[in-house]
């Protein structure tokens, strides 16, 4: 990772989208730079200190969710957008609207493009298991999506590994069940700082990954 004294708006403005830099002990971000580490996505790990929770966590506060689904996912993405914006949340929803089979790795791109580009403060995918979803998610630079079929793990998923799309399968829940998932995994917030060190490793291997 790189590493700075101080951050100028000029430095910000040439590192790649979505990579890790490094902030010495002692030093500084100007105010014009630190707007535009955060449009670009760039972590700031401040030496000495813990990781910039703004650039890495998801946002604590969900107010905008965009929400995809093959056709297996229709019924249930229709009883989740229903739910959110009753509960004044709102909401993209990117389809499908019909039986006609589509092709979930569109519908997941769709909805993670949002999410990494701040269109959204999280996302929702829905396929039949929830797993082609989770991976096509994943694909998107930025996103880290997690297939959570029961409470426990849609709340480690957000406190633990900063998840910001969450994936359901379908066939493997219940309206219910999955409206209370939903709700466990928007209002869990990710603060520590042992994990989000561990999230900035994670955005390392994204930018290796890339240069690979």
């Amino acid at each position: 990772m790189k590493r700075f004294q101080m951050i100028t708006e000029a430095d910000a403005r040439v590192l790649e989208y979505g990579s890790t830099v490094v902030l010495v002990a002692g030093g500084h971000i100007t105010p014009l730079a630190h707007d535009t580490l955060k449009a670009r996505r760039i972590a700031v790990v401040r030496e000495g200190t813990d990781v910039d929770a703004e650039s890495l966590a998801p946002p604590a506060t969900i107010r905008v969710v965009a929400i995809g689904a093959d056709h297996t996912g229709v019924a249930l993405k229709r009883a989740i957008r229903e739910h959110l914006r009753g509960r004044g949340i709102a909401v993209h929803d990117l389809g499908t609207d019909g039986p006609e089979p589509v092709d979930y790795p569109d519908v997941a791109a769709a909805v993670a493009r949002q999410v990494a580009r701040r269109e959204a403060d999280a996302g929702i995918v829905i396929d039949g298991a929830g797993l082609g979803s989770t991976i096509a998610a994943n694909k998107i630079g930025g996103i880290r999506a997690a297939m959570c079929p029961n409470q426990t793990l849609a709340r480690y998923a957000r406190e633990h590994t900063g998840a910001n799309v969450l994936a359901l399968g379908a066939t493997l829940v219940t309206p219910v069940d999955a409206l209370t998932i939903v709700d466990t995994f928007l209002a869990t917030t990710m603060r520590e700082p042992r994990y989000l060190r561990r999230l900035a490793k994670i955005r390392e291997l994204e930018g290796a990954a890339r240069r690979d």
